[in-house]
């Protein structure tokens, strides 16, 4: 055990630029979301709002969307999300897709809830923060840990490439991204969980309220 935190300890410390530069990236987009939402004009806010109306009617109708149906469509998207991400670590050319990836949920993220403030004030910022962030506060560090653990692989692949001589194998560290990517997605069920028993019943009260 002792062994193990120490290993992750090292690890952050080595990387620990990587992982900051990830994280401002990540920010960055969240301030270019909040921005685009600001610089629209009256009538796109307005056109975009009737069409979060009509989702808001359709999350209170009558026949909503089954907890079973929406715990294998969140999972099914964050499976995916960092499936590519894996994959796009393996090959040095997909480190940009990395970051374009990181910075456009970011941006996805400082939209949905910039937009959702902008329009309902107060009570989107209650709506916000009781069906976005219960799930955020664990898929955003998921997300964040995955696209720095394909950068750091991505450039090991970099380094075995250019170096001179007999390098080490590749084997031992692609088996460790291999193990984290698989606690990653696991942990990202959690966050499924999260996003289908509790933010969306809470979104459901609190839409209630404001229509």
């Amino acid at each position: 055990m002792y062994r193990d935190k120490l290993q992750i300890t090292t690890h952050i410390r080595n990387h620990a630029t990587i992982y900051l530069f990830m994280v401002i990236l990540f920010l960055t987009g969240i301030i270019f979301g909040a921005i685009i939402v600001n610089s629209m004009s009256f009538i796109q806010k307005q056109d975009l709002f009737f069409y979060l109306e009509q989702f808001f009617g359709q999350v209170i109708g009558d026949q909503p969307i089954g907890h079973a149906a929406l715990l294998k469509e969140s999972f099914s998207y964050h499976f995916k999300y960092l499936f590519i991400l894996f994959l796009l670590g393996l090959s040095v050319i997909g480190l940009p897709m990395v970051w374009i990836l990181l910075f456009v949920k970011g941006l996805v993220v400082g939209f949905s809830v910039g937009f959702i403030v902008n329009q309902l004030g107060v009570q989107g910022l209650l709506l916000a923060s009781l069906s976005v962030a219960p799930q955020n506060l664990i898929i955003i560090p998921i997300y964040i840990i995955a696209g720095s653990l394909s950068m750091i692989f991505s450039l090991t692949l970099l380094q075995k490439l250019f170096a001179r001589g007999n390098s080490p194998s590749i084997f031992q560290p692609f088996k460790q991204y291999a193990v984290m990517f698989l606690l990653l997605i696991g942990t990202s069920f959690l966050a499924a969980v999260l996003e289908t028993y509790v933010a969306s019943e809470a979104m459901k009260m609190v839409i209630k309220s404001i229509f």
